[in-house]
């Protein structure tokens, strides 16, 4: 089962990388991390606009010296079955591109 795992996980971040570039796709974890102007306020926005859930980097980590160095960055989740990523991931490309 964990080559399974591993072989879906390989499809997914595949899959995330020809539609959301910016993301940095990760040597081992099911997480995303995108850059994004406002961690909190593309969180919300993407919600209200798509229905799809991401969290916010800054409430990931903890503030140093006056930096958050989670902010800036919201984490995606690519846990789901292939066919529910790969919607969720167009969602948030459309909402990017301005076409939601």
């Amino acid at each position: 089962h964990v080559e399974e795992n591993r072989r879906k996980y390989q499809a997914k971040f595949a899959m995330a990388a020809e539609l959301l570039p910016e993301a940095a796709t990760p040597d081992a974890s099911f997480f995303l991390w995108m850059p994004v102007q406002d961690d909190e306020v593309f969180t919300r926005d993407l919600f209200e606009k798509t229905g799809v859930t991401v969290l916010p980097g800054s409430y990931l980590g903890r503030e140093s010296s006056g930096v958050n160095p989670g902010a800036g960055y919201v984490r995606i989740a690519l846990v789901p079955e292939l066919d529910v990523c790969r919607d969720a991931l167009q969602r948030i490309r459309n909402f990017m591109d301005g076409t939601i």
